[in-house]
């Protein structure tokens, strides 16, 4: 599955005040691998960004004057989201913003994105799995052992970027397993099972390597933190039990 990561800073808050949006990140993540691949932008909004929104992003009137309007990356930020599973912490604001974007345009067909992509919203996992606890991007870093030291302010690419090692450190285990081979799609997307190939008796022996004990601990100090943040026991703790 293809996934893109996205966060917005906008000029304020709610969109039905006319605040508009002056900064897109995404990053994509394809098979829970990040791929290199991101959109990232800032917008000149025409209207002022409330004197609250610079102290949270730290964007302002001055920095945005040069940049560009969204109708003129709307084509290609849309091509960027267009098909993919979009993860978005707190998704209901950020949808509802781009949504807002492309309405002004008068580009009705893009005007509900969620006809396009279809949406994760991690904060409403994480109030799932933690349910009474702090869920705030911060809290999860801080839950999760992510590295978030740069963000001293908010920022739309930075934020996507954390958000996409939360969300995979969320979901955790196993990043790709698949019975599937590297068959073609079928016409619901999914992977075609490749036919079993049998080997041959004869062939060489796979050697096998035993892991160090400095791998052994690495290993059990993993599980403990996936049960620490989980607070249940691993799967694979399980298993072996």
């Amino acid at each position: 599955m293809r996934s893109v990561v996205l966060d917005t800073e906008t000029t304020g808050m709610p969109v039905t005040d006319g605040h508009r949006v002056i900064e897109i990140g995404c990053v994509e993540v394809i098979g829970r691998r990040l791929t290199g691949r991101h959109f990232h932008v800032y917008l000149q909004p025409d209207r002022e960004v409330d004197e609250g929104a610079v102290a949270v992003h730290g964007i302002t009137n001055e920095f945005l004057a040069d940049k560009p309007r969204f109708r003129d990356v709307a084509d290609e930020f849309f091509e960027f989201i267009r098909d993919a599973q979009l993860v978005i912490h707190n998704a209901a604001f950020d949808i509802g913003f781009i949504n807002n974007e492309f309405a002004l345009l008068g580009q009705r067909d893009r005007a509900e994105i969620t006809d396009h992509c279809t949406v994760l919203d991690t904060l409403l996992m994480a109030r799932e799995r933690h349910p009474g606890q702090r869920n705030s991007l911060d809290a999860l870093c801080k839950r999760y052992g992510v590295d978030n030291s740069g963000r001293d302010l908010h920022g739309a690419l930075l934020d996507a970027e954390i958000l996409a090692d939360v969300w995979l450190t969320m979901t955790g285990g196993q990043t790709n397993l698949s019975l599937a081979g590297d068959g073609a799609d079928n016409a619901g997307g999914r992977p075609q099972p490749s036919p079993i190939r049998r080997l041959p008796a004869d062939r060489q022996r796979t050697t096998v390597l035993a892991a160090s004990e400095q791998e052994l601990a690495a290993h059990m100090a993993r599980l403990a933190a996936i049960e620490k943040a989980a607070g249940a026991p691993a799967l694979w703790s399980q298993l072996e039990s």
